[in-house]
């Protein structure tokens, strides 16, 4: 009870700053049918007016959401990602939110970093800037160097986030239970499920540690890979509240004037992000989820650095073996196959008609055929597919909304540098020989095989698990002849065999085909 006291407290304060900046007029026809109770239909219709100006929604929204604070910031970015639910225009302005808050001084900055580094700023640093080179929502970074002579980046977390953190998304996951008790019609857009991934997201940006833990990991991952550049960890200097990072600088990833006056190759650049781009999500499927030009910098030989790893995207082995079977069906303009793939990935419903869908994904592919590559968004693609959703009842895809958001930031920077270049033309090599490693005939008999052996494997198990079960059969009182069990045995052993030679065979022919 208290509980929603509070919650419904809170929620009274966020429905007058939405109503305050108009933010709330675009969906007051959303509201009245959403088959709400007739009380709190009463309150959203207090709630709902325009505030009279011209600007658009989705600028509404957004600075009704920096007034509210750094957690509905963040949840601005998440959900411009999700234009299935608030259309194209509202969430390509929420993509422009601008994650800036005024700084927080520089003195408590400094107190907060000696507190949890255990020592005197004096003692770990030889000097720390007192104003911050940039001030965001969770947290603000100052420049320092370090006793060894080292310039680093250090992030420090804002004061009362964790508390502020808590609470509002306590308070959305309470929304979302709500929303998918009392209407079953919105449950396809997974709202609890959604909240649970922003609060992931949030936990990782307000533990400063594991954000190192992803800069390693991606470091790792581009070991020898000299064109992209991530940060080197400097753990000592590292806890919950602070992180400290090698200092990167160079050129903003957009800014093609910087670009020619150093004498750079853009096209070399754009290739080279398209190959990052690439590796981390086919190759490694953890892609930096906020490659915004900002969180990106060109150093004077091409080479591409990074920046706040705070958002992290992953995608499973299945999820890019989807990606890249659909890619292959849209090339191939095989739509049935196209939509096969959705529904055998469980991303359309099974009740829904095959062939219709295979019409839609027609409807999305056909137009791109014939037009110059440079007008080409494959981005856009993967966006209208998703946003199928509503009419043939799919589930939201959140790992595929990060990728599609950071593939729009892409192609955006490639066309401010290059407009007459399609970025992923330049990754065709690596994508190719992606496919053919991984989706084609070879490496399907691989896989084959993999399984195969994996079921060969487990049959051992399976036999042991028999004979047990068997034994307690008997010593309850049923009796099983043993020329029976031994039959059985010889015949599970037979299978064993069978399915480890065919596994070999399997291998063979696969070898035979790489020949």
């Amino acid at each position: 009870m208290l509980r929603a006291l509070r919650h419904i407290g809170r929620l009274t304060t966020v429905a007058r700053t939405l109503a305050r900046h108009g933010a709330l007029a675009p969906f007051a026809q959303q509201i009245e049918g959403a088959g709400l109770a007739p009380a709190i239909l009463l309150v959203a219709r207090l709630f709902t007016h325009r505030n009279g100006s011209a600007v658009r929604p989705g600028e509404a929204l957004a600075r009704a959401l920096i007034d509210l604070g750094p957690v509905f910031i963040k949840l601005g970015q998440l959900l411009s990602t999700r234009s299935d639910i608030l259309g194209e225009e509202v969430a390509g302005d929420l993509a422009r939110l601008q994650d800036r808050l005024p700084p927080f001084p520089g003195d408590e900055a400094r107190a907060i970093v000696a507190a949890e580094l255990g020592q005197p700023i004096e003692a770990l640093f030889e000097s720390f800037d007192s104003e911050p080179v940039s001030a965001a929502s969770i947290a603000q970074v100052h420049y320092a160097v370090t006793t060894e002579g080292e310039p680093v980046a250090v992030k420090v977390l804002r004061p009362g986030i964790e508390e502020a953190f808590a609470r509002d998304v306590d308070l959305m996951v309470w929304v979302a239970e709500w929303i998918e008790r009392s209407q079953p019609r919105l449950r396809r857009f997974k709202p609890l499920a959604v909240v649970r991934t922003f609060r992931a997201m949030v936990r990782v940006e307000i533990d400063l540690r594991l954000e190192a833990a992803a800069a390693t990991e991606l470091a790792e991952n581009f070991a020898g890979d000299a064109t992209y550049r991530v940060p080197k960890v400097d753990w000592r200097r590292t806890t919950r509240r602070v992180l400290t990072l090698e200092r990167l600088t160079g050129i903003p990833m957009d800014d093609r004037d910087a670009m020619l006056a150093a004498g750079l190759d853009i096209e070399l650049v754009l290739s080279r992000a398209a190959g990052i781009f690439f590796k981390q999500a086919f190759r490694d499927g953890f892609f930096h989820g906020d490659q915004h030009p900002g969180n990106m910098f060109v150093d004077l030989e091409g080479n591409i650095g990074a920046v706040d790893f705070g958002i992290m995207g992953r995608l499973d082995r299945r999820t890019r073996f989807f990606l890249a079977d659909l890619l292959l069906a849209f090339l191939e303009r095989d739509y049935r196959r196209a939509a096969e793939v959705q529904f055998a990935a469980g991303f359309v419903p099974p009740d829904q008609s095959l062939d219709e869908y295979a019409q839609a994904c027609r409807s999305i592919g056909e137009p791109i055929f014939g037009r110059p590559l440079a007008e080409i968004s494959f981005a856009s693609v993967l966006g209208q597919l998703l946003r199928l959703s509503e009419a043939f009842e799919m589930e939201a895809q959140p790992q595929l909304l990060l990728l599609q958001k950071n593939m729009l930031m892409a192609e955006g920077v490639s066309r401010r540098l290059d407009p007459g270049l399609n970025i992923w033309t330049l990754a065709q090599p690596l994508i190719e020989d992606w496919m053919r490693e991984n989706r084609g005939p070879e490496a399907r008999i691989a896989e084959a095989a993999g399984d195969l052996a994996r079921i060969a494997g487990r049959l051992p198990e399976f036999v042991a698990n028999l004979e047990a079960a068997a034994g307690t059969l008997a010593r309850g009182g049923v009796r099983l002849d043993s020329k029976a069990l031994d039959a059985l045995a010889r015949r599970q052993n037979g299978r064993r065999g069978w399915l480890v030679w065919a596994a070999i065979a399997l291998l063979a022919l696969a070898l035979l085909f790489r020949h």
